[in-house]
């Protein structure tokens, strides 16, 4: 058994279709879509080829790590002109399985989850919104960005009907586990987590857990960190980020791990 805790590979591109590049570290897999984005904004501004230094500036990493990461994907660029930025959008696309379109569903129409039914970048991504379900009998027959909320006893016949591929579940933390438990068994098995708590999965699972209380006070951390340091004179704080400073990742890692998992008097 797994949990949402764990290192988690992308849960996209292990899904189903093509398979996977093997030997890619998870941390390389996400950064993968960080690139994606800044190649697409380089594409909007008509550059058609970009250095691993320029690239790396965009995404936010230093170059070296950037280089490596694309290595993985057979991508080396080409020595004094850099990368083809479309060719390298249609690499990363390819290895994170959006080359072809995936069927979401969310449960939980609550604020968070008519949010992100209503977010137009999923689409524009290759992920399409099929359906809509919740428990609420207020919410339950209304229409949010288009689709009709359907009630979550329909979850299974909903799953099959539109070959969901993808779930992200938006519920309170009390019935998180049970709706994950239901998406499992009708043959979802890739669930991205707003609900804040662990969901335990099988193996063959892959979860994304998106929490933004842990992500502020990692923010906190950070930020109470640079006021003590100062404090101290003589020393200037450096900004902790991928650019600068690899140590900020682990760092961050390790107090992810040290938080709760599920945080009190949080709801969805």
């Amino acid at each position: 058994m797994t949990t949402s805790g764990r290192p988690e590979a992308g849960a996209v591109s292990a899904a189903r279709g093509r398979a996977p590049r093997q030997g890619i570290p998870d941390a390389t897999v996400a950064r993968l879509p960080v690139y994606l984005r800044a190649l697409g904004l380089l594409s909007d501004e008509g550059v058609s080829t970009v250095s691993s230094e320029e690239l790396a500036t965009a995404a936010g990493v230093n170059s070296a790590k950037l280089r490596k990461d694309l290595s993985y994907l057979g991508s080396y660029g080409t020595r004094g002109v850099g990368y083809d930025v479309d060719y390298l959008v249609y690499q990363i696309s390819r290895e994170l399985g959006l080359t072809q379109d995936w069927s979401v569903v969310i449960v939980g129409l609550g604020h968070l989850g008519h949010a992100l039914a209503n977010y137009g970048g999923f689409a524009s991504r290759g992920f399409g919104i099929r359906a809509l379900l919740d428990a609420d009998p207020e919410i339950v027959g209304t229409t949010v960005a288009g689709l009709q909320v359907e009630h979550i006893d329909r979850l299974e016949e909903v799953v099959r009907r539109n070959s969901v591929a993808i779930a992200v579940i938006a519920t309170p933390a009390a019935v998180a586990q049970t709706a994950c438990e239901r998406l499992v068994a009708a043959g979802v098995s890739s669930i991205l987590n707003f609900a804040p708590t662990v969901l335990v999965v099988p193996d063959h699972v892959e979860v994304r857990k998106v929490d933004m209380s842990i992500e502020l006070q990692i923010l906190a951390f950070h930020e109470q960190r640079k006021v003590s340091l100062e404090a101290v004179p003589g020393v200037v704080p450096t900004r902790l980020d991928g650019r600068t400073d690899d140590l900020a990742d682990d760092m961050a890692d390790d107090i992810a791990d040290d938080l709760p998992d599920q945080l009190s008097g949080v709801s969805s």
